[in-house]
């Protein structure tokens, strides 16, 4: 895949999946800004860093304004900026820590994609890839911000892709299993975070690495995939394929 004059906006690119998808885009040859809420985050030296919230809509429009100043055009979107949210029972989770969830997760990739997608529609074409996840494609307790965002994401994506594919704009999705970032990495180092019934779970036996998400985007982002539109990839190990069945089956 080249990316050779392209333009990438990622949010959430300064760590963790955000990162490594801004990195590959960079080896492929694009030209990338990051946005963070992190304005001094680890993004690297090449890229554009701009600080701001994307649950905020006056720091959206502020942030869309910088990277279009900056590079001209944005010809693919990657809405990855999210947050865990509380992991709590209903009963004791407070409203605002919901809230919190559902800006960030899914008002911010509609507040960008709203900023970004009208300017792709007048330019007759580019590619938004938000990122989801499994948790958006099935149950999980105690988890249920973090979740409903996620699943609101895909049928954004999936309304948006609607809305603008007759203007060459594509909007596709991505949906991580678990995956090994540096900040879990840690915390398993630390006795923190155990990895091993993750690891069972899933078909594959390991979780997820940081790149193997970062491919799954840059092919979305690319001609090789200009007939794909609405799509929800999940990259997770085969963990949304194992169902009740293969659990029977394992025990």
């Amino acid at each position: 895949m080249d990316f050779q004059g392209k333009t990438v906006l990622v949010t959430g690119g300064a760590s963790g999946i955000g990162e490594a998808i801004a990195r590959l885009f960079t080896e492929l040859g694009a030209t990338v800004c990051v946005v963070d809420l992190n304005g001094s985050g680890a993004a690297a030296p090449e890229h554009y860093l701009v600080q701001g919230d994307v649950s905020s809509e006056a720091d959206v429009q502020r942030v869309a304004a910088e990277a279009f100043n900056r590079m001209g055009s944005i010809d693919v979107l990657v809405n990855n900026a999210g947050m865990l949210g509380p992991r709590e029972a209903t009963a004791s989770q407070e409203l605002a820590a919901w809230q919190r969830a559902i800006d960030v997760n899914l008002t911010g990739t509609y507040l960008m994609s709203r900023a970004v997608g009208p300017r792709m529609v007048e330019r007759g074409g580019g590619a938004i890839i938000n990122i989801a996840s499994i948790l958006g494609l099935g149950g999980s307790p105690r988890i249920h911000a973090y979740g409903a965002s996620k699943a609101g994401v895909i049928m954004l994506t999936r309304a948006l892709a609607c809305e603008w594919a007759r203007a060459g704009v594509r909007v596709n999705c991505v949906a991580p299993g678990y995956t090994l970032t540096r900040g879990i990495d840690r915390l398993a180092g630390a006795g923190k975070f155990d990895p091993a019934p993750i690891e069972t779970r899933t078909p594959m036996g390991r979780m997820g690495k940081p790149i193997e998400i970062a491919h799954a985007v840059a092919y979305l982002a690319s001609d090789w995939a200009s007939y794909v539109t609405g799509a929800t990839l999940a990259v997770d190990g085969g963990w949304t394929a194992f169902g009740a069945a293969g659990e029977a089956a394992r025990n």
